[in-house]
Parts: C-alpha cells; sequence; structure tokens
C-alpha cells in the first residue's frame, strides 16, 4: 500500500479550537454590548464562555426577560491575529437547553382541521393525498385522454381511495351519526326501518344511508343504519288527553266597580213613573 493510499484511508481529527485567553476575559466588554441591545435590567449574571474558532469566544449572559425563561444573551467576540484588542461581532439571544420555545412551526395546510374552512376559504390541493387513487388511466396521448375525460364521462381525475372510504366509514360511524351517540341510544327503532332513510350507493350503502326526514335533528346527514331518533316513521307514542287546567284566579288585580245609591236610584224611577203620557 502507497503512502498516499494509506493517508487517505485515515480519518481526519478535527481540532478543536483553543479559548484564546484575551477574548475570555473581556467579560465586561460583551456586558456592555448585551446591555446596548437588551431591554434595561434584562442583563443577568455571566454564565460562561465557549471557544467558536481561533481567537472567537461567545460569551452568554442570563435573561432576564419575563416569559423568556432559560434563554441567553450571547455575545461573541473576536481579536486579529497578533493583536492585542478585543472586538465586538455579533450579540444576540439564544435558546438553552431549558429554555421556553414556542411550537414548531407548520404551513396552513397542515395547521388547518377539518371543521376549520369557511365558505369562501380554499383548501390547497394535495397532489399525494393518500385517501384518493386516479379516477381513470391516463394514456399520454392528449386526444385520448381528452375523449375519456370529456366524451366517456370520466371527468373527476381522482376519486376516493379504499383507504379513504373506509376512513370515512370511521369517522361516521364512531362519531354523532352512529349507533352510539345520544339521541341513537335513545330511539325507539333504528334509522334501518325508517322509510325516510336513503341508502348510499357502493359498498357503503351496507351501512349508511341519508336522513330525508325534514322533523328529524339529522335531516339531509349521512347516518348509520343502525342509528336513530325520535322521528322515525314507524314509531308512535300513546296520546293521552290532557286534563283542563285549574282556574286562575287573580288575586292581585283591581278591577273597577260603579258604586250606586239604591235610595237615589228608586227617586229616580218613581219621577219617570209619575210623568204624564205624551198627548196622541
Amino acid at each position: 500500500m502507497s503512502v498516499a493510499e494509506g493517508t487517505a484511508a485515515r480519518p481526519r481529527r478535527t481540532r478543536k479550537p483553543a479559548l484564546d485567553a484575551a477574548a475570555a476575559a473581556a467579560v465586561d466588554l460583551a456586558r456592555t454590548a448585551a446591555e446596548e441591545v437588551a431591554d434595561e435590567g434584562t442583563v443577568g449574571e455571566h454564565l460562561g464562555a465557549v471557544a467558536e474558532g481561533d481567537r472567537i469566544v461567545s460569551h452568554t449572559f442570563a435573561c432576564l426577560l419575563p416569559g423568556y425563561r432559560g434563554w441567553r444573551w450571547t455575545v461573541t467576540v473576536t481579536r486579529a491575529s497578533r493583536a492585542r484588542n478585543v472586538t465586538v461581532n455579533e450579540v444576540c439571544l439564544l435558546p438553552g437547553e431549558d429554555a421556553l420555545r414556542p411550537p414548531e412551526w407548520l404551513p396552513w395546510s397542515e395547521r388547518i382541521t377539518p371543521g376549520d374552512v369557511g365558505p369562501r376559504d380554499t383548501l390547497p390541493r394535495k397532489a399525494d393525498d393518500p385517501y384518493l387513487e386516479q379516477g381513470y388511466r391516463a394514456t399520454g396521448e392528449t386526444e385520448a385522454d381528452e375523449l375519456a375525460l370529456f366524451e366517456l364521462g370520466l371527468g373527476r381525475e381522482r376519486v376516493i381511495s379504499a383507504l379513504g372510504r373506509d376512513e370515512a366509514a370511521r369517522r361516521w360511524y364512531e362519531g354523532d351519526r352512529g349507533p352510539a351517540s345520544e339521541v341513537a341510544e335513545h330511539a325507539k327503532a333504528p334509522c334501518s326501518t325508517c322509510g325516510y332513510f336513503l341508502l348510499l350507493a357502493g359498498s357503503l350503502r351496507q351501512v349508511f344511508g341519508v336522513c330525508a326526514n325534514e322533523w328529524s335533528p339529522e335531516d339531509g346527514r349521512v347516518v348509520s343504519a343502525d342509528h336513530g331518533c325520535g322521528a322515525h316513521s314507524e314509531t308512535d307514542v300513546e296520546v293521552e288527553p290532557e286534563a283542563p287546567s285549574a282556574p286562575l284566579v287573580d288575586d292581585l288585580a283591581v278591577d273597577e266597580l260603579e258604586l250606586v245609591d239604591p235610595a237615589a236610584d228608586e227617586a229616580e224611577g218613581a219621577v219617570e213613573r209619575a210623568e204624564p203620557a205624551p198627548a196622541p
């Protein structure tokens, strides 16, 4: 084996930079630089110095800002080769190992959850959605693909996959449209025996349908066959006659009465009887 081959086979060792004494001693310079950037009274005690490279040292100070637990004011100082003066290179606020940090940022398309889409919102298209699969097989020829799309009625490029169908069925069945909801537990009969239960097409018709009863709280919703509600078309309740309620007497109301003196009323009647009848 040649010397060149032996040298190439050996891994190169990375030399750890030595802590420059002059830069490490510039604690006051680093503190002054941090106080110029930070708010007054937010630069705490000196926590240490770390060599970042040849004649490059980072000093860290405790951060006293409210809400920044575990963060450090970091001031990097350096000096030129054979120079005695140390200068400030950078001042920044960096998190420590136990720092309080915000949650990892996610794009809007990944943060949105079911139910967040408003009337004027539009979701971005997922090119590799696992819940969808190709609706038709493209031939690569533009004219043939257009024929399949428009003349043969195959207008959907992608349709729901078996995984997407299973996930939708699980979500519906385990949610408030399945047999475990409160309204279904109090129902006297399942939706499968209701005249307003419209079966879905395809394999989902074995378990699900759409409620078409305007009196039902599930009207227009997909429900399972063993779901139910109080508006079932075939259930009935015994109608009991309503008992008449007791009369209500208002003791607080005031009725105005016109009081008449009986003696004055009798005298007025006597006067009317004594008057002579008009001449014919």
